[in-house]
C-alpha cells in the first residue's frame, strides 16, 4: 500500500461531520489533503468540537439536511463527487434509544438505507464506509470477543439499531454492489465497527467522559450507573485511523476481500471498567470525584463488551497505538486546556493529537504506520 496521502487532493463526504467523530475525521481528512464535504444535522450539543474546532472553516461544501432526506442527499453527494464517503450520521445514544425508539430505528436504519440508494442511484463508483457500533452484535457469552463473523442482534433499540444497519448494508452489497462485480459497478462497501471512544470536544448527553467533565467543571460529584460495565475504550483516533486504513487500501486497489465488516477496537486485554477510567481520570484532573448510582433504576445496558481485532491486524496491518491509560489522560488534559481558555479555537489540540499519534515509531510496522512514514517524506 502507498499511504495515507492517497488521500491528497481526493474528494472525501462525511455524513455526521458536525458530530464528536465526525469532526475529527473531517480535521484529518483536511490534514491529509483531502477535499472534505459534509452533510449533517446541526452540532449535537453545545459546545461541540464542531465549532470550537472551527470546522466549518475546513470544509469545501457544507450541508445541514436530514440523513433519510434521500433527494437532498443525493444532491449532495452528486455535487461532491467523492471517491470515498464515510457515512457516521447516526443517533449514537444507548440511553435515548430509550426515550426515542422509533427515531433510534429510523436514522440508524433507514438513515443507512438512504446512504447507499443514493449511491446506487448516482452510479458513482466509489468506497463506502458504515460506521455502526461493537453493540451489533448478540451476545451470547459476555466473556467473548466478537469476531465479524458473529451472528448480529441487540437487546436495547440502540445496539439492535446498530444490528439494522449492518444488515441493511449487507442487503445492499448483495443486492446492488456485489464485492465480485466490482469491475462492472465500482462501489465498494464496508463496515466498521468500533469500541467506546474517548477524546476531547465530545460533550454528548449521557456519555461517561462529558459527566465526568461537566462534573469537574461544577465541582460536583459525577453520578456513576454502572461502575463495573466493561467497555473496549479507545481514543477517538484509534478507531478513525482504522477507518483511513481500509479506505485507503480501497483507493489504491480493487479487492474484493475490503468489502465486509471490520472490528477496530483495543489490544486483546486492555479492556477496563467504567471505575477503572474513572481512577485514571481522578489522577488527571485533581478534584474529579464519584459517586455509585448503580442503586437506582437505570435502562438496561450489556454488563460487558469486548472485540476480537485480529482480522484488522492480520489482513490490513493496523494496530491500536495508545493504550488505556494513555487515551484517558489525554482526553482529560485536551478539556482541562480548553476550559482553561474556552474562547480559544480548539483545533490546535486536536491537530496535536493527530501529530502525536501521527508520529512514527520505530517498534510498528503495518497499515498506518507504513502510510505515515511515506506521508513524512513529502
Amino acid at each position: 500500500m502507498k499511504a495515507l496521502d492517497a488521500f491528497q487532493g481526493r474528494s472525501v463526504f462525511i455524513t455526521g461531520h458536525t458530530g464528536f467523530k465526525g469532526s475529527w475525521l473531517a480535521l484529518w481528512l483536511h490534514r491529509l489533503g483531502a477535499r472534505v464535504s459534509g452533510y449533517s444535522l446541526l452540532p449535537p450539543s453545545n459546545p461541540n468540537n464542531f465549532v470550537t474546532s472551527r470546522v466549518r472553516e475546513l470544509l469545501a461544501r457544507h450541508t445541514n439536511a436530514d440523513i433519510r432526506d434521500t433527494a437532498q442527499l443525493q444532491g449532495a453527494i452528486e455535487a461532491c463527487r467523492p471517491a470515498v464517503i464515510f457515512h457516521l450520521a447516526a443517533q449514537t445514544l444507548v440511553r435515548q434509544s430509550y426515550r426515542d425508539v422509533l427515531q433510534t430505528f429510523d436514522v440508524n436504519g433507514m438513515g443507512t438505507a438512504s446512504l447507499l440508494e443514493a449511491v446506487r442511484r448516482l452510479r458513482l463508483p466509489c468506497a463506502v464506509i458504515i460506521v455502526t457500533s461493537d453493540k451489533c452484535y448478540q451476545i451470547r457469552d459476555p466473556r467473548r470477543r466478537h469476531r465479524e463473523t458473529d451472528s448480529l442482534g441487540g437487546n436495547d433499540p440502540y445496539s439492535a439499531s446498530k444490528a439494522a444497519a449492518e444488515i441493511v448494508t449487507e442487503s445492499f452489497r448483495q443486492s446492488f454492489f456485489r464485492p465480485e462485480e466490482l469491475g462492472d459497478h465500482g462501489v465498494q462497501v464496508a463496515s466498521v465497527r468500533a469500541g467506546n471512544a474517548i477524546g476531547g470536544g465530545d460533550w454528548a448527553r449521557d456519555r461517561i467522559f462529558p459527566d465526568m467533565v461537566k462534573a469537574v467543571v461544577a465541582n460536583a460529584p459525577v453520578q456513576i450507573r454502572n461502575p463495573r460495565s466493561i467497555r473496549p475504550w479507545q481514543h477517538v483516533l484509534e478507531p478513525l485511523s482504522g477507518y483511513l486504513c481500509l479506505a485507503s487500501r480501497m483507493l489504491e486497489s480493487v479487492d474484493p476481500a475490503l468489502c465486509t465488516g471490520w472490528n477496530f477496537g483495543p489490544p486483546a486485554g486492555d479492556g477496563q471498567t467504567v471505575e477503572d477510567l474513572l481512577n485514571v481520570f481522578i489522577r488527571t484532573w485533581s478534584g474529579a470525584r464519584w459517586e455509585d448510582a448503580s442503586g437506582t433504576v437505570q435502562p438496561r445496558e450489556q454488563p460487558a463488551l469486548y472485540l476480537s481485532i485480529e482480522k484488522a491486524q492480520s489482513e490490513l496491518g493496523w494496530q491500536p497505538r495508545w493504550r488505556f491509560e494513555e487515551a484517558v489522560g489525554r482526553t482529560a488534559r485536551w478539556y482541562q486546556q480548553f476550559y482553561a481558555a474556552p474562547n480559544r479555537s480548539t483545533r490546535e489540540l486536536c491537530y496535536q493529537d493527530i501529530s502525536e499519534y501521527e508520529a512514527p515509531s520505530a517498534h510498528e510496522s503495518g497499515c498506518l504506520q507504513s502510510a505515515l512514514e511515506h506521508a513524512h517524506k513529502h
